[in-house]
């Protein structure tokens, strides 16, 4: 090894331990080495390990379970090292088949553990960059995206940020209204103060007053105490309502009131308290409609409705699926089967094609539960719930069709080719003009000499 990469050995191999270490250093590795299951979760937690061995050779390792939480937490590839009756065990044979990527049985042969390493190493390095490179697509305050529609959401965010009045955040349900929300909140002055987040849709009609503004003990039957209502809650802060549209004509008086004195009155209560907060707002539905229906005021919409930030729903932002679904499956890793190790291509594939109608919090969930269920080492489109049957509710026709597969092909052309005309094009089989052509008619801009960013359609 020409860099000195770290390794962990865990467990002990017996009276040839010390000369498989000193050996396995001659050959330029830095190995760190444990007894213990505890000791090595604390040793991966101070200090980045590239590869790992097990030995599990009379180590006294024996529940298997340990073994796996800590293979799985490692992020990294391991090898076992035991003696040849040990493998007449079914649940440690199934343990290496299921977490290890090789195993040897002894005698070791040091020039083979050497090459498996280096392998592990490679493919540790490999995951490495990926996750690099993920989070230097852009990600702000846990919102992922790629698109030009996402650069200008980040771009918008920290505009709105840096002033104090009201925003108002559109998008569908399950876009990341709140987490816009949160990146405002975490960008502008007032970080260090309270976020406090209300949803106005989940809460009873005859509680939402007494939640957003509090109430005097006595003031009501039940009220046995004081309670300090959310937007005095969030003081020097950040105050965020969600689904304002759900919020009655009678309390939108007040909440107006509020916005322009800064001023509020607890139920039961004769004085008026000053408050400070900055207030966020959302909704999935239409208030301008809202407005002409009589169903919200117009001086309450205006209000609020300052600044704008609109968050796009996922099925317009196609070449995020992959980076977004990969994101959160690092998100999760410690909630995954052992097996696990990514998506399939023909999951992604159809990932892309979904209409996604529940947007990221349905793309969350699916993740999720394929993270656990799936019991093969790649997510299938049946792990997600994802069949071909499903992902093609809508009748199209065959010119749809084959526009939709060209794009796709002109997608994962550029992915593979990080996005060189050149490679693509030859992959593709067509000419350079060709294929400026067919990015246009798709609309995948180009950026830059020889590359291209891949636009929202």
């Amino acid at each position: 090894m020409d860099n000195k990469a770290r390794l962990l050995m865990v467990g002990t191999l017996g009276s040839g331990q010390e000369e498989l270490i000193q050996r396995m250093e001659d050959k330029g590795w830095n190995i760190s080495a444990t007894s213990t299951l505890r000791q090595a979760e604390s040793m991966l937690a101070d200090l980045e390990h590239e590869a790992g061995i097990f030995c599990l050779h009379d180590s006294g390792i024996h529940d298997l379970k340990q073994v796996e939480r800590l293979v799985i937490r490692s992020d990294m590839e391991w090898m076992a090292l035991l003696n040849e009756p040990a493998l007449g065990d079914p649940d440690l044979c199934k343990a290496l088949r299921h977490l290890f990527m090789a195993y040897q049985p002894e005698p070791v042969d040091i020039d083979q553990i050497d090459c498996l390493m280096q392998h592990a190493v490679a493919m540790k390095r490999l995951r490495t960059e990926e996750t690099k490179a993920l989070v230097n697509q852009g990600t702000e305050f846990e919102m992922v995206g790629t698109v030009p529609a996402m650069h200008r959401v980040f771009e918008t965010i920290r505009r709105v940020a840096s002033v104090d009045a009201p925003v108002f955040i559109s998008g569908e349900s399950g876009t990341g209204k709140e987490l816009a929300a949160r990146a405002i909140h975490e960008r502008s002055l007032r970080a260090a103060a309270p976020f406090v987040a209300v949803n106005c849709g989940a809460l009873p009609g005859n509680l939402i007053q007494s939640e957003l503004f509090g109430h005097e003990k006595g003031a009501f039957t039940g009220a046995s105490q004081q309670k300090i209502g959310q937007i005095e809650a969030a003081a020097g802060g950040t105050l965020f309502l969600d689904e304002i549209g759900d919020l009655p004509l009678e309390l939108q008086v007040n909440l107006l009131r509020f916005l322009e004195e800064k001023t509020i009155q607890r139920i039961g209560a004769l004085d008026e308290i000053h408050v400070d907060v900055r207030v966020l707002s959302a909704t999935h539905v239409d208030l301008e409609k809202a407005v002409r229906e009589g169903r919200f005021r117009e001086d309450l919409y205006h209000r609020l409705n300052v600044l704008q930030v609109n968050i796009p729903p996922l099925r317009e932002r196609q070449e995020d699926i992959e980076i977004l679904a990969r994101f959160f499956f690092n998100k999760f890793i410690e909630e995954k089967s052992m097996k696990v190790r990514g998506f399939s291509q023909e999951a992604l594939g159809l990932m892309r094609q979904y209409h996604w109608p529940g947007n990221i919090r349905e793309l969350i969930n699916r993740v999720r539960r394929a993270m656990v269920m799936c019991e093969q080492r790649l997510i299938k489109p049946a792990d997600l719930g994802l069949e071909r049957r499903t992902s093609n509710r809508h009748t199209i026709t065959l010119e749809e069709a084959r526009n939709c597969a060209e794009r796709e092909a002109l997608i994962s052309a550029l992915s593979r080719n990080k996005h060189k005309i050149k490679k693509a094009a030859d992959e593709l089989g067509v000419s350079r003009v060709t294929l400026y052509r067919l990015m246009e008619k798709h609309q995948l801009a180009r950026k830059g000499e020889g590359t291209v960013s891949l636009s929202s359609a």
